[in-house]
């Protein structure tokens, strides 16, 4: 199954008939990045991760799916003239508030602070899903950055990535969301294949030990294979990098954190190679 083809369940799921006729045909992988719970550095990591794309020279979007408190913008420090209610409001399309930001990355900018894209109905959400099919030929990357929790918004677009990577730092209230996370998820649609990013750990047997603990829980209850993509470590010059709006595989490319969002990256890439593409949208 490829990505065209998971958005056309997503699309069938809004029991409307799609829109979008013709073959489509791509290697663009699309990726949700979420969390149980917020404050887990869950956009932090989709804007590192998306420049770290861009340094392997892929092509990558990133879709900000946090309708009512959206930050993508602000971690890179741009200031978008549209965003998506500009999109449902018909005013744009999804292509035309495309924003560059640092090293050719590309955003699609929500709003923050306006509640009535919290309450997207889903003839919106199926809109942005149209839209969002059309661009798969020129990325190789659409990375959707949710809210945290399970709202309707945040399952509708999980829903259609082939992907999920769940973000979870080793905090007890972490785990324990991306638990009630994952199982909203796979009860969804089991056949998801859930990744793990660990953040802000101490170092690699920390990481080992959160995946293992949400792994043995998933398997038991969920009968469900998770898997580990990676871990980022703490580093003090984060808070620091936040402040200045500028992510810190670009202000220290070197640092550990970097290197490890590299080596994420890269297994990305290797995925999306072996990747079977070509389905139908119509």
């Amino acid at each position: 199954m490829d990505q065209a083809t998971e958005l056309r369940r997503a699309i069938e799921s809004l029991q409307l008939e799609p829109v979008i006729p013709g073959p489509v045909r791509s290697k663009c992988q699309v990726l949700a990045v979420t969390s149980g719970k917020g404050g887990v550095g869950k956009t932090y990591v989709v804007v590192n991760l998306a420049l770290a794309l861009r340094k392997q020279g892929k092509r990558v979007v990133i879709l900000d799916g946090d309708f009512g408190l959206a930050n993508v913008d602000v971690l890179l420090g741009i200031t978008p003239k549209y965003h998506l209610g500009h999109v449902i409001e018909g005013i744009q399309t999804l292509r035309g508030i495309i924003v560059e930001g640092p090293d050719g990355v590309h955003i699609i900018p929500a709003s923050s602070g306006i509640q009535e894209l919290t309450r997207m109905g889903e003839r919106h959400r199926r809109a942005i899903l149209d839209q969002l099919v059309e661009l798969f030929d020129e990325y190789d990357f659409v990375l959707i950055d949710t809210a945290a929790g399970i709202s309707d918004n945040v399952t509708r677009l999980l829903a259609a990535a082939l992907r999920v990577i769940v973000v979870c730092n080793p905090e007890p209230t972490a785990l324990v969301d991306a638990y009630a996370l994952i199982k909203v998820l796979l009860r969804k649609d089991g056949a998801k294949e859930v990744l793990l990013l660990v953040n802000s750990v101490q170092d690699q047997a920390e990481a080992v030990d959160v995946f293992q603990q949400l792994a043995e829980v998933a398997k038991r209850f969920l009968g469900a294979e998770l898997q580990l993509l990676g871990s980022i470590p703490r580093d003090s010059r984060v808070h620091e990098s936040v402040r200045r709006q500028l992510p810190l595989v670009l202000s220290h490319p070197s640092s550990m954190v970097s290197r490890c969002f590299g080596r994420i990256a890269q297994e990305l890439i290797k995925h999306s190679q072996n990747q079977s593409v070509g389905s139908r949208l119509s």
